[in-house]
Formats: C-alpha cells, structure tokens, sequence
C-alpha cells in the first residue's frame, strides 16, 4: 500500500488533525450573533437529535442491519453531523455571500469527522486503505492445480496426538504466515458465498509440514470476510501466536456465510439460506479436501465476532462433533434479523416459533449434555446488552458440561476492540486443547 493507504483513522495525528479542523469547521458554521440566529441554532439542535434517534430506528425497523439500538455515543455523532446540515442550511438562507461560499465546505468537514469518530467506535476501519479496499485488493487466490481444483497437498490423514508433541522447528522457517483468498462452494447447502480467506502460518510452509489444526471464523453482519483481515488484525494476532509457539498455529478459514454485505442467514438452516449446512457440511469438507489439516475433530474450533460469535455459539451447540471448542465475541443470546423476534420468526420460519426456538442455542444446551466442548467468551467492559447475553449464555454453557471461561475487554464497546484484545488470549487458552501447546 502506498503512504495515504496506509494513513491511521484510529490514533495518530490524522485524526486529531481532523478533529481540530471539524472544531473550527463547526465554530465557522456556529458562531454567529442576533437573537434570531440563536433561536435557530437552538431549533436546529432539536431537529437534528429528533433526526438522529430516527435514523437510528430506520437501521434497526426499515433497514434491518442491527436488530438493536445503536450505541448512545454513535446516535450523539450522527446527531452532531445532521446539527453541521442543518447550520449549513441556515447560513445558505441568511448568510452573506462569504457565509454562503464557507459554510458547504464547513458541513462537509465536520461530516467526514463525524464519520471518522463513529469509525474510532466501532473500529472497523484502521487504516484509509482498509476503508478503500486497498488492504485487501492484491491478496491472492490460493493455488490450486489441476481440472479437480484441489491444492497442491498430499492427502491428510488422521492424527491423535498433538501436533506441538511432533514438531521440531525446521531452521529458515518463516516469520510471518501468508493470507490468500478462496472460493467455498456451497455444494450440499446449495449457499452461494462470497469471496472468503485463509491464514495458513509459518509451520505450514516447512518442506515437510505438520498437520495443523483448524480454527474457522466468522465475521459481524453487516459485514464481509475481510472485515477479520482488516478491523480484526488478523494477521498480526496470528503471526504473533505463532512466534510464541515455534511457528505453530490454526489454520484459520474465513468463510463467508451471508452472501451479501447487509444479508443475515443468522447462521440457521430456514427460509433465507441453509446457513447451517453450509458451515457444519460445506465448509469442513472443502477444508479436508483442499488442505493439509489435523482431520481430528478436537483440534478443530470456531470462532465469531458479533454475529459471527452468536454463529459459532450455534455452531457449538448443535454440531460439537464437527466443532467442539468455540470462541464467542461479543455474541447474542440468540440469533435474530430484527428487534422484533416475531418478525425475525416470520421471515426465517414462517411464523412457526417452535422450529425457531428448537435450533437456538440455549434450547440446545438446555436439553443436551456435553462431554468434550470448550468455550471462550469475551465482550466489551463498556457493552452493558452483549456483557448480559454472555453472562446468560457462558451460564447456561457450565450447566450443559461445556468448559467455559469469560472476559471482560476494558472499556470497549460493540466494537472490533473486543476482537483485537481477546483473540489471542482465547487462542492461549484453547492451545493445549488444539493440539499447541503442553
């Protein structure tokens, strides 16, 4: 990536360099005398708050990408950059021409600061190459050889033991792990996903490479597989478990499993997509026939933020055969499309509630006993709904026979700071479990 590629929209001097120019943007826009100017200014304030509580609603009712409220401190920006409209309406009604000329440009300034601090929320664009597409734009597709697309591998067989018990660190190993881009198909779902990722670390280029494990991992809705290369770290997290385990890691597959940027399949087999096979059958099985991975089962985890966590809690529940250790993010206490669960029921079932209830999660583990599942469960300090849904569901895991540990992220929100501060912490906890450690 080039220099304005790799600019930080998260910390560093571009985005106190932004903020200084949207103060002064909004003094410009603000500052003004008169009675009657104040009077504006104060019915403005009113509107926009008005305004801003109803986009909020219209995310959440009409165009269904939260099914809940956005967070305070979002609806307060997006409300600070309708008051910036609203002045910039005022000062093209009875400004003078100068006022008139300023004021568009002012706008647009503290527009594009708000936006830059909605984006420090949630975290999920680190740099302007990232928010392009830059970042991700040359990564390649991962090779494959011949007329039956599969990789240039022998055949992987079953192993028990673990990996780390087999593996003596080759000299010339490499630092890092490489990322390519792959194509799942859904041939037993019949889901046509997007494009998704895999991370295959230093281990899994030595001349003679071991059976790693895998971890599959799902990103928030809305949303993109990439979102885990780019707002997620990655890389970065992986390549520094690997450094600390003598260039061992998972394999980490990142599928895509709601087909468009605002699609929602809540991960479930229903009216809208069979989510659920494509994950419990699809993805595995591309996985075992296209790479050189560990085939036994418990080496094999998945993991999720956001709707991806709620998605690998599901995943969790109803197949621990296929993945019986799980990492959840900052998941729900079930899967949903809309605040409204009678809407999310009609659109997924129906209507029909039963078939709805009987493949949640906690239905699941309220009548299943489980002998061998591990779970991770992190959310944000500062995220009062998501820290309940993990309290009420890292509950119900313990009574079901799952091992569980939790963890609050200090003074995080929704946001991708929960990702970038507990991935590798669940990964140390899970590493013996895989196979990675002692």
């Amino acid at each position: 990536m080039g220099i304005i590629s790799n600019i930080d929209l998260l910390s560093g001097p571009f985005p106190v360099l932004l903020a200084v120019l949207a103060c002064l943007s909004g003094a410009a826009l603000l500052l003004r005398r008169g009675r009657g100017w104040i009077l504006g200014v104060v019915a403005a304030a009113l509107l926009a708050a008005v305004l801003a509580w109803a986009a909020n609603w219209y995310v959440v009712n009409v165009a269904g990408l939260s099914a809940y409220d956005l967070p305070l401190q979002v609806i307060a920006w997006i409300g600070t950059g309708i008051f910036a409209i609203l002045l910039m309406v005022l000062n093209l009604a009875v400004g003078r021409w100068w006022r008139r000329l300023l004021a568009p440009v002012a706008m647009a300034v503290v527009v594009v600061a708000v936006a830059a601090q909605v984006n420090v929320y949630f975290g999920a664009y680190r740099t302007i190459g990232d928010l392009t597409g830059a970042s991700t734009a040359n990564i390649a597709p991962l090779a494959f050889s011949g007329a039956n697309g599969r990789h240039i591998l022998a055949p992987a067989a079953p192993v028990n033991s673990p990996v780390v018990n087999r593996w003596v660190k080759p000299a010339g190993l490499p630092l890092t792990g490489t990322v390519n881009s792959v194509q799942i198909p859904g041939r037993v779902s019949g889901f046509t996903a997007r494009t998704g990722y895999v991370y295959l670390p230093p281990a899994y280029q030595a001349h003679q490479r071991p059976l790693l494990p895998v971890l599959v991992l799902i990103t928030g809705q809305p949303g993109s597989p990439a979102d885990w290369l780019k707002a997620g770290g990655l890389q970065a997290t992986i390549d520094a478990f690997a450094a600390a385990h003598q260039g061992l890691a998972p394999v980490v597959v990142i599928p895509d499993v709601n087909g468009t940027h605002s699609g929602n399949t809540m991960c479930m087999d229903s009216k809208i997509a069979k989510a659920d096979t494509y994950l419990a059958v699809d993805v595995p099985a591309w996985i075992k026939n296209t790479l050189s991975v560990d085939l036994n089962p418990r080496h094999w985890a998945i993991g999720g933020f956001s709707f991806g966590g709620t998605c690998a809690l599901q995943m969790a529940a109803l197949h621990p055969g296929t993945y019986p250790s799980a990492i959840d993010l900052s998941g729900e206490a079930e899967p949903a499309i809309s605040a409204n669960r009678s809407a999310t029921i009609q659109a997924a079932f129906g209507g029909n509630t039963a078939a709805f209830n009987a493949l949640t999660p906690l239905a699941m583990m309220a009548k299943t006993h489980y002998t061998d599942s591990w779970i991770y469960f992190a959310a944000g300090a500062q995220d009062g709904r998501f820290t309940g849904y993990q309290n009420l569901v890292s509950a119900a895991a313990r009574t079901a026979g799952m091992t569980v540990t939790t963890h609050s992220v200090p003074g995080a929100g929704h946001s991708w700071a929960v990702p970038l501060n507990s991935l590798g912490p669940a990964l140390n906890w899970l590493a013996p479990r895989l196979g990675l450690a002692p």
